[in-house]
């Protein structure tokens, strides 16, 4: 003997049967997602080994920015004029004033600002001596750096000091300059880090 089932009830059936489908499915693709999202390449695997361009049009006299290239820290300087002309005060303090180890810097950055434009240095900021990152110090003689510091990087690690070029001091654990990346001008506005070529 066959029972009639009201229609409410196969309604009500249709409904649960539907709505248990679809968490089934929600509840497959959350589980699922982990795995997905482990095959996929992260946004900082991708940019990790990307070039990276800079509007150094927004960074101000005197002020510095920092930006993540290759998993280091990246500074832009924009120095002012005074900062420039301090550079060749100090020549005689530094242990390579003239970028003499070429692997410090590229062909086009050996000069006595290390950089393309004078006004903006571009380097990677890691200590040379362990890899610590220095403080930017641009204060002219502050107490705790002596009377005659005119202005630089210092390590807080172990006392590596480095001057506005991340040129390294004498009689300082870090043995070589601050590297200085790959880069160019795209235009008048905008650095390109990570790419080595001659400058536009």
């Amino acid at each position: 003997m066959s029972t009639m089932v009201p229609p409410a009830s196969r309604g009500r059936r249709r409904f649960l049967s539907a709505t248990t489908s679809v968490v089934g499915a929600a509840g497959a693709v959350a589980a699922a997602w982990p795995f997905i999202s482990y095959w996929q390449p992260s946004e900082g695997a991708r940019a990790a080994g990307a070039p990276i361009a800079i509007d150094v049009s927004k960074v101000e006299p005197g002020q510095q920015v920092t930006a993540p290239w290759q998993r280091k820290p990246v500074w832009i300087l924009h120095r002012t004029p005074e900062m420039l002309e301090r550079l060749s005060e100090i020549a005689g303090s530094l242990r390579d004033p003239r970028s003499e180890v070429r692997t410090q810097q590229p062909d086009y950055a050996r000069n006595l600002y290390r950089s393309i434009r004078p006004e903006y240095l571009v380097v990677i900021g890691l200590c040379t001596h362990l890899g610590c990152v220095p403080t930017f110090r641009p204060e002219l003689a502050p107490a705790d750096l002596g009377p005659a510091w005119p202005g630089g990087y210092f390590c807080p690690c172990h006392g590596s000091k480095f001057d506005l070029a991340g040129r390294v001091y004498k009689s300082v654990p870090a043995p070589t300059n601050l590297v200085v990346p790959p880069h160019r001008y795209l235009d008048e506005r905008t650095v390109e880090i990570g790419t080595d070529t001659s400058p536009a």
